[in-house]
């Protein structure tokens, strides 16, 4: 099985960013409802000192989602962003593209579900309430994203894993071979 990482790995450009800036142009009021508690939950996540605990980065993210409770027809809304946005997929991934791949992210579930469908891949990624924006359970970053693929695939065997941030490094140790994606080119993993 080889495992990927999903935004500015295989998708660009970050899924949440564009789907903010999606519900941006077609739900302003809803976004710009949302805008103050995100805003003030983004100074105080970069008033932190640099290490940053776990809980604070879910509060982060659960803050920035937050406008989702004033969206409506959310899977529609995501249905929608996929439909403009079905292009974003780097093409290196297309041309080895398996079926048993994984994509593995911190981004929501309900938002990466449709791409995965599409793609006919598997998924873990961050358990959030599309209709609240918070999170169940833990975020999917750095050492969860490890823990969870051993949770949901105790036996399995990762031949390669590709990343574009040095966080998921935990879940690079559990492949053979892995990868720093940047900008397209791919390269062996630096600390391995």
């Amino acid at each position: 099985m080889n495992v990927y990482d999903f935004d500015e790995t295989i998708f660009h450009p970050d899924s949440s960013y564009g789907f903010f800036l999606y519900c941006l142009r077609h739900y302003p009021r809803a976004v710009l409802k949302a805008l103050p508690r995100s805003a003030a939950e983004g100074i105080r996540y970069a008033l932190l000192p640099l290490r940053h605990e776990k809980k604070d980065a879910k509060r982060l993210k659960e803050a920035l989602f937050s406008y989702l409770n004033r969206l409506g027809d959310v899977h529609g809304t995501v249905s929608a962003f996929w439909d403009e946005n079905a292009d974003g997929f780097a093409p290196w991934y297309l041309q080895q593209k398996r079926k048993d791949d994984l994509i593995i992210s911190a981004s929501p579930a309900f938002l990466l579900e449709p791409a995965a469908g599409k793609l006919g891949v598997r998924l873990i990624a961050t358990d959030m309430n599309p209709y609240t924006g918070k999170i169940r359970g833990r975020n999917c970053h750095d050492e969860e994203k490890a823990r969870r693929f051993r949770e949901a695939y105790p036996d399995e065997r990762v031949e390669e894993f590709y990343s574009d941030s040095l966080s998921d490094t935990p879940m690079a140790k559990l492949a053979e071979r892995a990868y720093l994606v940047k900008g397209g080119e791919r390269i062996p993993w630096p600390y391995l």
